[in-house]
């Protein structure tokens, strides 16, 4: 990941109603939700929702595909260990056993299709 993806998804999630919608994401699984039950959830007004889900989904941290009259949305799991992996990536200073346990908890929180 180069800096400046870096930077746009960490700006995407540099809001609570974002990363409240990016939080129940990746809580929802591969399955995702729909919008409106997405709007339900964090209490958002449909326009502002579009919105987020619109800088979300630009800063590849979540995906989207219809479903019948439906827009799915999910986490883009790819795209958060992308992420994680940059912020990372150089924290350990040679030495893996430091960052061991963030390695335990991407391995829970985000599952492989």
């Amino acid at each position: 990941m180069q800096i400046s993806e870096a930077a746009s998804a960490l700006g995407a999630l540099a809001n609570v109603h974002r990363l409240a919608v990016f939080r129940l994401l990746v809580e929802a699984g591969h399955a995702g939700m729909a919008a409106g039950a997405i709007a339900r959830e964090v209490g958002a007004l449909p326009n502002s929702l579009s919105s987020h889900l619109a800088i979300l989904s630009q800063a590849r941290l979540i995906r989207s595909h219809r479903s019948g009259r439906s827009i799915i949305y999910s986490a883009d799991y790819d795209g958060m260990r992308r992420l994680l992996g940059f912020l990372v990536a150089d924290c350990c200073g040679g030495r893996p056993e430091f960052c061991a346990p963030l390695g335990d908890v991407v391995e829970r929180c985000c599952p492989n299709p």
